[in-house]
C-alpha cells in the first residue's frame, strides 16, 4: 500500500476509463479532463465501467507511479452523480478501496492546524 503525504489531495475521475490506458493517457485524462497537474504529487483515481478496476496515478519525486486493483468479486461504488471530478479524501479512498459506501454521513468540526504555523513556532523558538 502507498502512503501518501498530509497535503496530497485525491481526485476522482468518475467517467468510467479504458483500463488500457497506462501513465501517458492517465496523466493526459488529469491534465484535460480534470485540470489539474499530474505531476502535482496528487492522487488521480480512475475506474472501469464494470467498476472492478481501479488505477492510481500519481507523480512521486522522479516520475509516475501507478497502483491498480482489481477486484475479484464486487464493485468499486462511488456516487456517479457529483460529477465527473470528485474531491476524496485519504479516508474516503481506503472506504472505496475497502467497498464501504457512505450513504449518509456527519462530519463534526474539528481543529486544523494552520500550514506553516509549526515551522513558525520552531523558527521563534529554535
Amino acid at each position: 500500500m502507498f502512503f501518501p503525504e498530509d497535503r496530497v489531495r485525491v481526485w476522482l475521475y468518475a467517467r468510467p476509463t479504458d483500463m488500457r490506458k497506462q501513465f501517458d493517457g492517465l496523466a493526459a485524462l488529469a491534465r484535460n479532463q480534470l485540470n489539474e497537474d499530474p505531476m502535482s504529487g496528487h492522487l488521480f483515481v480512475f475506474i472501469n465501467r464494470r467498476r472492478t478496476y481501479m488505477k492510481v496515478l500519481y507523480f512521486d519525486r522522479g516520475g509516475y507511479c501507478l497502483w491498480s486493483k482489481r477486484l475479484e468479486q464486487g464493485q468499486f461504488n462511488y456516487n456517479c452523480q457529483r460529477g465527473e471530478k470528485q474531491a476524496l479524501s485519504w479516508t474516503e479512498l481506503k472506504l472505496l478501496l475497502d467497498g464501504v459506501q457512505v450513504q449518509k454521513s456527519r462530519q463534526f468540526k474539528r481543529y486544523q492546524h494552520p500550514v506553516g504555523a509549526v515551522a513558525r513556532y520552531n523558527a521563534a523558538h529554535g
